[in-house]
């Protein structure tokens, strides 16, 4: 009897030297973003004193289907690249499933996460247009690693802002950070207008990924040399995740497998768009059935509670509107420690999919819920999942339990995007019974839901 390998680890001539444009694929594409203050379409131009030249022309890239991955991001690729595809054996058998598990290993990097697949082409573009640097924010920390991890292998400068939040729960991740180069500045920060603005408003504030947007922005624009980078939510983002889909496609197919339902975490969305991709291009030609989960947290319910409408991609409101699902610029999420998880908006393109159907199903999943799926998946797997992907961890419990209940066998494959080895903070909380769960009221979304009124009264938009 053939005996099933738990890993299939892709040789390096395996490695896939293109991104996929899921967006050629699409049956209608997402609604334009709109320039605020005229309510028009925004032009390309419009975008090249914020981000590097490449990042915006890939942004409105909307007829290659693949496009060739440079070769100088190719070379750095290579150290880290490809991941490895494992089967869950231990968790399967503890759950008694008939299904079978498969999960996408992104944490094996210094950065520990996928975030590295993006931070990699947008230090080489700015490299390759002669920047000396990059501004970015970053959450739970893995992004502002990862472009750090990226700024020093092309020789660039790096300003990360740091929600505070995390900062203070995350400081080892902030060493290493400056470990590779970068000065980080916790948000919001007394060094901005926006930063000074959140402060005299709340001067306890722990910030927020929508803050921390905004100051990265304002640095970039009026620093000579400087573009901001973003490590989710926008389309050269997706395209450059694209590389995890496309890598487990080529490993199922190795083992004769094709997954029933794809699931990853949801915040801005380069974790689920980078897993789903391929398959949704097979979801979208109708040669498959596969069904899509988005696995969000459900103190910062975007898909699940929230509105689909044009709103702000920051706080401070210095960025284009993008029509996506939101819960107002304005909504300042709770503490959780899936601070990669704590973004007010989901990615247009993936809006766009779940509202016309595709993406199949969003979950919330509150803090307690994901921790404990985690602890659950380290006991069996040998990996300390990042709390983001815990919330993709538990969704998968939870679909290997409904097989077992239907008495079906299945297919699953989730994105398990970073490890926690810097999150030990939250996992302390969580086994001493001090983590808590906030579901906001719907009086408190509300409150964010209004400023999407008066953007969308602004931009000439119909009202939410």
């Amino acid at each position: 009897m053939k005996k099933e390998p738990y890993r299939v680890n892709l040789p390096e001539s395996g490695m896939v030297d293109y991104w996929y444009n899921v967006r050629v694929d699409m049956k209608e594409r997402h609604d334009p973003y709109l320039n605020p203050g005229t309510g028009k379409p925004l032009k390309k131009e419009e975008l090249l004193p914020v981000f590097c030249a490449q990042s915006v022309e890939q942004e409105y890239n909307e007829t290659d289907r693949h496009i060739s991955i440079p070769g100088g991001v190719m070379d750095y690729y290579r150290t880290f690249r490809p991941s490895p595809l494992v089967r869950a054996f231990n968790l399967e058998r503890e759950l008694d499933t008939p299904a079978k598990i498969f999960f996408k290993f992104e944490g094996g990097n210094t950065s520990g996460s996928h975030k590295l697949n993006s931070a990699a082409a947008q230090a080489f573009f700015a490299k390759e247009q002669g920047l000396k640097g990059l501004a970015t924010e970053t959450g739970a920390g893995q992004w502002g690693t990862a472009l750090s991890m990226a700024c020093a292998f092309y020789g660039l400068d790096l300003t990360v802002f740091m929600v505070k939040i995390s900062a203070q729960q995350k400081p080892y991740r902030r060493e290493v950070m400056r470990t590779y180069g970068a000065e980080v500045i916790e948000s919001p920060s007394p060094f901005t207008g926006v930063g000074k603005r959140m402060l005299a408003r709340d001067p306890e504030s722990g910030g927020s990924l929508g803050c921390a947007i905004s100051e990265a922005v304002e640095r970039a624009v009026s620093t000579s040399g400087v573009r901001y980078a973003l490590g989710s939510v926008l389309n050269h983002v997706l395209l450059h995740q694209a590389v995890i889909g496309s890598e487990a496609k080529r490993a199922m197919e190795q083992l004769g497998e094709y997954p029933d339902v794809v699931i990853g975490c949801a915040g801005g969305g380069s974790n689920l768009g980078g897993i789903l991709c391929e398959y949704m291009a097979e979801r979208l030609s109708g040669k498959s059935k596969v069904r899509f989960v988005a696995a969000e947290p459900s103190s910062c319910p975007s898909l699940t509670r929230g509105k689909y409408a044009y709103d702000f991609c920051d706080m401070g409101h210095v960025t284009p509107l993008a029509k996506m699902y939101t819960l107002g610029s304005g909504f300042l999420p709770s503490p959780i420690h899936a601070g990669g998880l704590r973004y007010h908006g989901m990615s247009p393109v993936l809006s766009k999919l779940y509202h016309d159907g595709y993406i199949d199903k969003a979950v919330a999943v509150p803090q307690n819920a994901a921790f404990a799926a985690a602890k659950h998946f380290a006991r069996a797997e040998g990996i300390l999942p990042a709390p983001e992907s815990a919330h993709a961890i538990a969704a998968a419990i939870d679909e290997a339990m409904a097989f077992k209940e239907r008495g079906e066998r299945g297919v699953i494959l989730f994105n398990l995007s970073g490890t926690g080895y810097f999150d030990m903070a939250a996992y302390a909380a969580y086994n001493e019974g001090r983590l808590t769960d906030h579901i906001p009221s719907d009086g408190e979304l509300e409150q964010g839901f209004a400023g999407l009124r008066e953007i969308a009264a602004n931009a000439g938009q119909e009202s939410v």
